[in-house]
């Protein structure tokens, strides 16, 4: 809960206390405390802002403030008084705990501060591919557009405002729950979380350039669902670029105010199977045969953005990254579907140096063609798909086999370096943010078995090693053997420097 909405909590449990008991109703100075919850609501609303969870407290705090007002007014109606305090006591307990149980079940949560040396900054940019059709919406007319989020490293500013977690956020939320199936305001708190990041902030300026990394997220989400490992990222040197994709992401929402939003997973689903599964009856979309599903598609709007982040390099409007982009050294990570574009993209673009793909099949393509570049895969044992299946659905045992099995037979045939982290305990949403929204996600079964922060620290240790060494040319200790390291005894890491080679024996399903 927010310092405010503590504080109102706390003021009408003591205000319920005064007006609910006569010998504290009698004295006349504990009074004052009921207008001071008020002022409290006031305050909370203006300055935090309002939300839903907290109803109760606000209705509590009313009822309270007319049974200190009615025992003013008419002081001798001592009938009309205990009548309204009976009421007040009846209804404000009940009140009183489901606003302070709904606040900490959906909080408005702090992230922690990233471990690097940098601060961070950021800037949104709205860009059009006027080479490519927009297919998820009815205009034919329409050019492929995408909202990109740019974190980079920045001078630090301790006093400056933080940056909202969710840009457009009522539309976002609102979205990610209808596709969900869940009533609209559930996620409508998480418009009021902030992150580390500075809007605009100063680049950072002891290096000239720093490398940069595109990061995908999963279907319905948004472009900064994985800010833990953003940020992260970002604080130790690198420039990471978020994308929104039509038809992917939940909603997006350009600059003029129009809307794309996601589709729900029955609809597109059949367009992204025939990318790991091709059929000889290919689906189509506005007219488009997709003989190799949908997922080729989102894989170039990843080329298009490191076209527009060279033309930024060229000359940034907003004169923040202009000169200071190294597209030398470019790489890209993503989870689930996010994770299936982008080693889609590291296949058809040699651009990108290096891919970190995250719990997901490999498309057909990926899986004939291989890769070429450093990869790594981070997934889970079989026994844990099946454990998240046990408590939250999902993961039939063919899909659990089909992305195992793909992402091993990628890692086996891989010309140069690759590795393959497998972190028993891990569920698919550990590696995203999703853990850190409420603190009964494990109640829920949505994550694992491994603690939601050290999940995130196991994530972003190795992701930052791989691109430190990949990308940077350094050597971090976490890559150099085999096995679990003294840091991360539960991560089964594997590496391998070319040639043929078997996958690990624990990554194969039993």
């Amino acid at each position: 809960m927010r310092p405010l909405e503590i504080l109102l909590s706390a003021t009408n449990l003591l205000g319920l206390a005064i007006v609910a008991i006569p010998r504290l109703r009698a004295l006349r100075r504990p009074g004052s405390v009921v207008p001071v919850a008020l002022l409290l609501a006031a305050a909370q609303v203006l300055v935090e802002g309002p939300r839903w969870q907290l109803a109760p407290a606000y209705a509590l705090t009313a009822i309270l403030f007319l049974t200190w007002l009615t025992g003013i007014v008419r002081p001798s109606a001592v009938h009309v008084n205990r009548l309204v305090a009976g009421s007040a006591a009846g209804l404000g307990v009940p009140a009183a705990l489901a606003s302070v149980l709904l606040a900490t079940v959906m909080p408005v949560f702090r992230f922690p501060e990233p471990t690097g040396p940098y601060a961070v900054g950021t800037a949104t940019y709205h860009w059009v591919d006027a080479g490519r059709p927009e297919l998820f919406t009815d205009a034919p007319d329409d050019h492929r557009e995408l909202m990109a989020q740019v974190w980079y490293p920045a001078e630090p500013q301790p006093s400056a405002p933080r940056a909202p977690y969710i840009q457009d956020a009522e539309a976002v939320t609102s979205a990610m729950a209808r596709l969900a199936g869940f009533p609209e305001p559930v996620f409508s708190q998480l418009g009021y979380v902030t992150t580390n990041a500075v809007t605009s902030a100063r680049m950072a300026a002891d290096r000239p350039r720093y490398p940069v990394l595109i990061s995908l997220t999963g279907l319905s989400g948004f472009r900064a669902a994985s800010t833990f490992q953003i940020q992260e990222l970002v604080s130790h040197g690198y420039v990471v670029v978020g994308l929104d994709q039509p038809g992917a992401a939940a909603m997006t929402r350009f600059p003029d105010g129009r809307e794309i939003p996601g589709w729900p997973r029955d609809k597109i689903y059949p367009l992204i199977s025939q990318s790991w599964t091709p059929r000889p009856d290919a689906p189509t979309l506005q007219g488009e045969a997709l003989p190799d599903g949908i997922i080729p598609y989102f894989a170039q709007d990843v080329s298009f953005a490191l076209d527009r982040l060279a033309g930024l390099n060229e000359a940034d409007p907003d004169g923040i990254l202009t000169g200071r982009l190294d597209l030398e050294r470019a790489g890209v990570f993503g989870i689930s579907w996010g994770g299936a574009t982008g080693a889609e993209a590291c296949a058809n673009d040699q651009r990108l140096k290096a891919c970190f793909i995250m719990d997901v099949q490999m498309t057909a393509h990926v899986v004939r063609a291989g890769l070429q570049q450093p990869v790594m895969f981070m997934t889970r044992d079989t026994e844990t798909f099946r454990l998240e299946r046990e408590r939250s659905g999902g993961w039939p045992e063919k899909e659990i086999s089909e992305t195992i099995e793909t992402m091993t037979d990628v890692y086996q045939r891989l010309p140069g370096a690759g590795y393959y982290v497998e972190v028993p305990g891990l569920f698919h949403v550990d590696f995203t943010d999703i853990p850190v929204w409420s603190p009964v996600t494990p109640q829920l079964g949505l994550n694992g078995t491994i603690d939601a922060q050290r999940a995130h620290d196991i994530i972003n240790a190795y992701s930052l090693a791989f691109f430190d060494k990949h990308l940077l040319g350094q050597s971090p200790s976490l890559l150099e053997f085999e096995g679990p390291s003294s840091r991360f005894p539960e991560a089964r890491f594997t590496h391998r420097q070319g040639g043929p080679e078997q996958p690990p024996a624990a990554a194969h399903p039993r």
